[in-house]
């Protein structure tokens, strides 16, 4: 345990980390560690996002075009029962399948859209603080970088200063150099992870319009009951507000996707019910 400990602190000391640490002191530290930090979660936005990131998938097109044809007719809840591992990690599979099925069962469209939007929302926030980090990290290095050049010559003339202005110009061309290191260093972190937070927030403004045309391609179709209820003017009824407040705000849940839930309104879904 010693041998390892100590040849890891040699490695430090010696290798290109410890060079560095040197020639920019506690600021290189930092800026080594938060390079580290958006290195990681860079990896790991990658990782989740090539399993829950939503996908329009051809099955999911299929649906739709289904949807678009005859709302009546099509059966969303097959696709999920049908779907595999890697489709059942699909948020988009999820959102779509409950938003019809809300949309055959839910008199109150409103009710359905407004929940759906809230799922789409829901869909996206994973991703929000990997891309939040990676921003900060983009816009932190440079200042962090220009803090170690400013310490870094405060430090240098300070030297000279002790010798009373009688440093040369290589002792204080070196100071400098050793100062600008950092500067140096925070454009080398932050050039890199400002291009991918910029690709990054194009992937996601990519996705959210994806999300947004399949939604509206199923909302611009009516179930048959709603444009039959359309088509004929409904005979007013006397009904208690508590009971149609109970019916609006009655919901389901999917098993293996708890956030995506809908206020269904029916009761032959084949899902708990939401609060059991």
């Amino acid at each position: 345990m010693d041998s390892i400990t100590a040849t890891s602190a040699s490695l430090f000391d010696q290798g290109p980390l410890g060079q560095l640490v040197e020639m920019g002191g506690p600021v290189m530290i930092v800026l080594i560690a938060i390079a580290a930090i958006g290195v990681i979660t860079f990896f790991y936005l990658m990782l989740f996002g090539a399993f829950y990131a939503p996908r329009f998938t051809r099955k999911l097109r299929y649906l739709v075009q289904q949807w678009q044809a005859s709302p009546a007719q099509t059966s969303p809840e097959k696709i999920r029962a049908d779907a595999g591992l890697l489709g059942r990690t699909n948020p988009l599979m999820h959102l779509l399948v409950n938003t019809m099925t809300a949309s055959k069962c839910n008199p109150n469209i409103s009710a359905v859209r407004e929940t759906a939007v809230r799922d789409a929302q829901a869909a996206l926030e994973p991703f929000e603080a990997p891309l939040k980090i990676i921003e900060v990290i983009a816009a932190l290095a440079p200042l962090l970088g220009l803090l170690g050049t400013v310490m870094g010559m405060m430090e240098a003339f300070s030297a000279m200063a002790a010798t009373d202005g009688r440093a040369n110009a290589s002792q204080l061309s070196g100071g400098i150099y050793e100062a600008l290191t950092t500067t140096a260093a925070g454009l080398v972190v932050a050039i890199p992870f400002a291009a991918l937070a910029a690709w990054i927030e194009f992937r996601l403004r990519r996705i959210h319009k994806t999300i947004n045309s399949a939604l509206v391609s199923v909302f611009n179709v009516l179930p048959g009951n709603e444009q039959a209820a359309q088509a004929e003017p409904a005979t007013p009824v006397a009904e208690p507000r508590s009971n149609k407040a109970a019916e609006t705000d009655r919901g389901y849940s999917v098993g293996d996707n708890q956030r995506l839930a809908h206020a269904a309104g029916c009761l032959d879904i084949k899902y708990a019910a939401a609060g059991t």
